[in-house]
C-alpha cells in the first residue's frame, strides 16, 4: 500500500496573489495537491505527519506561468528538450509553459501534439500546453486541422515565428478559432519590411552600419490583425510587444471593446538597440531591442495592464548557431530563469508594482489562454513559488538548466529567484 503523503505547511510567507486581493503574511497548508488552509500567522500549531518550510522574509505567489516557450521537441534536441526546458522552467518559478509548433515536424497533427504531451508526462516536472500552428508547416498558406490539435491537447494557436501574412488566411483562422473557442498568439511582421534585418532601424543601426527592422513592420501588423479582431469577433494574443506605437493600437482596441490581449518579454523591457554596440551575437533577436523610448513605453503599458503579461520568449539555440558573424546568427535567447529576476528589478526601480509583476507573471497569461486558474486560497491546487526576493545568484554553468547557454545575463549577478516551485503539491525544484 502506498504511503499517504505528508502534509506541507508554508509558514510565515508573504502571500502575494494579485488575483485574490491578498497581500500579507500568511501560513498555507498543503494536503496532497490541493491547499487546505491559508491562515493569519500562528493560528495553528504544527500538524502530525507535516512538513514545515519557513518562508520568513520569502513571497509565496501562484505558480508563474510563461505563455510562450521553444522546447524545441521534436527535431531540435541538441538545442533543447521538453524535459530540460521544463527543468529551465521550474527552476525559474514556473509551474506552468505553453510551447510553441516550430519544431521539426511543425506541430500542425495530432501525433505531434500528443507526442509533446507524453514528453511533458515522463519529465513530471511542470504543466505544458503545446499550441498548434495556424497554418500546415507555418507557410501561411492553408490552415491546419484545427479541431484536430484541438482534440488532441492544444491550448491555442500560433504560428510563432513567421507572420500569417495573407489577410484571408487569417480572417478564416480567426473565424475558425471562434468556433473552437480559442486563442490565436500572432508573431507580428511584415516580412517586406524587415527582410534581411539585424537590428532595430533607427540612429544605432545607421552608425553600426547594420540592417534594420523598422517598428512600423511589427505595427502595420498589428494594425492589422486588430481590424480582423473588430471584424471577427475572435480572441487575439499579440506575441513579444516591442514598440511604443503597438502599446497605443493596443490600448485603443481595448477601449473599443476588442478581444485582444498582449505579452512583452524581460529582454525587451530590459535593453535597448545600444546593447548591440559590440556586435554581440547574443543581443541579437526578434522583434530586435528597440529604443529607450520603446521601452519606456512597453513598461508603462505593462504596469497600466494594456499589456497583459510578461512571456521570455524562451529560444535555446546551440554555440555554433550564436557565435557567428552577427548577419548569419540566430535571433532568440534563453529566459525562463532571468524572468523573474528581470522583472523584479523593474519593481526595485519602481517602474511596476510588486502586485502587478506577480499579476503579469502569474494571473493575466493564465487568462489570456483561458487556463484553470490557480488562486492560493482553500480548495485550490497547490501551483505555488516562493521566491526570495534579495537572493542573488549567477546564472552560469552550474545553475543553468537549460541545454543552451545563449543569454546575455550569463554569469551576470541577478537580484531575486525562485527557492521552491510547487506543482501539485509536490517540491519540484528546491535552491
Amino acid at each position: 500500500m502506498e504511503q499517504k503523503k505528508n502534509k506541507l505547511m508554508i509558514k510565515g510567507a508573504r502571500v502575494v496573489d494579485p488575483g485574490a486581493g491578498v497581500d500579507g503574511v500568511r501560513d498555507v497548508i498543503i494536503d496532497a495537491d490541493t491547499i487546505s488552509e491559508v491562515s493569519e500567522p500562528d493560528k495553528h500549531g504544527v500538524f502530525e505527519n507535516c512538513d514545515v518550510i519557513d518562508a520568513n522574509g520569502l513571497l509565496l505567489t501562484p505558480g508563474l506561468v510563461d505563455v510562450h516557450v521553444h522546447l524545441r521537441e521534436p527535431g531540435y534536441e541538441w538545442k533543447e528538450t521538453v524535459a530540460s526546458g521544463c527543468a529551465a522552467a521550474v527552476a525559474g518559478g514556473f509551474t506552468s509553459i505553453c510551447c510553441m509548433p516550430n519544431t521539426n515536424p511543425i506541430n500542425d497533427t495530432a501525433q505531434v501534439t500528443r507526442y509533446i504531451i507524453d514528453k511533458a508526462s515522463e519529465a513530471n516536472l511542470c504543466r505544458v500546453y503545446p499550441l498548434g500552428s495556424i497554418t500546415l508547416e507555418q507557410k501561411g498558406e492553408a490552415l491546419s486541422p484545427m479541431l484536430e490539435l484541438k482534440e488532441a491537447g492544444v491550448i491555442g494557436f500560433s504560428d510563432d515565428g513567421q507572420p500569417v501574412n495573407c489577410s484571408n488566411v487569417m480572417r478564416k483562422a480567426m473565424e475558425y478559432s471562434l468556433m473552437l473557442d480559442t486563442v490565436l498568439a500572432l508573431h507580428e511582421e511584415d516580412k517586406s519590411l524587415s527582410a534581411g534585418f539585424m537590428m532595430h532601424e533607427g540612429i544605432e543601426s545607421l552608425r553600426l552600419g547594420l540592417r534594420g527592422m523598422p517598428g512600423a513592420a511589427e505595427d502595420v501588423m498589428i494594425a492589422r490583425d486588430i481590424e480582423l479582431a473588430r471584424l471577427t469577433g475572435a480572441r487575439v494574443h499579440f506575441c513579444h510587444v516591442s514598440t511604443a506605437r503597438a502599446v497605443t493600437l493596443i490600448r485603443r482596441a481595448k477601449e473599443d471593446g476588442i478581444k485582444v490581449s498582449a505579452e512583452v518579454t524581460p529582454h525587451n523591457f530590459s535593453l535597448t538597440d545600444k546593447a548591440i554596440a559590440d556586435y554581440d551575437p547574443m543581443y541579437k533577436m526578434n522583434p530586435p531591442l528597440r529604443t529607450q523610448t520603446d521601452v519606456d513605453a512597453v513598461l508603462n503599458g505593462l504596469q497600466d495592464g494594456v499589456i497583459d503579461c510578461i512571456a521570455t520568449d524562451h529560444a535555446p539555440h546551440e554555440a555554433d548557431s550564436k557565435s557567428k558573424e552577427f548577419e548569419f546568427c540566430a535571433n532568440g535567447i534563453i529566459g525562463l530563469q532571468t524572468a523573474l529576476p528581470l522583472t523584479l528589478k523593474k519593481v526595485q526601480e519602481g517602474k511596476l508594482t510588486l502586485q502587478r509583476a506577480i499579476d503579469a507573471l502569474a494571473v493575466q497569461p493564465r487568462a489570456c489562454f483561458k487556463m484553470p486558474s490557480i488562486s492560493i486560497k482553500k480548495g485550490s491546487p497547490a501551483d505555488l513559488v516562493l521566491i526570495d526576493p534579495q537572493r542573488r545568484f549567477v546564472l552560469d554553468d552550474k545553475s543553468n538548466r537549460s541545454k543552451s547557454k545563449n543569454s546575455p545575463f550569463l554569469k551576470q549577478e541577478l537580484f531575486g529567484m525562485a527557492v521552491k516551485t510547487i506543482v501539485g503539491g509536490r517540491v519540484v525544484f528546491s535552491a
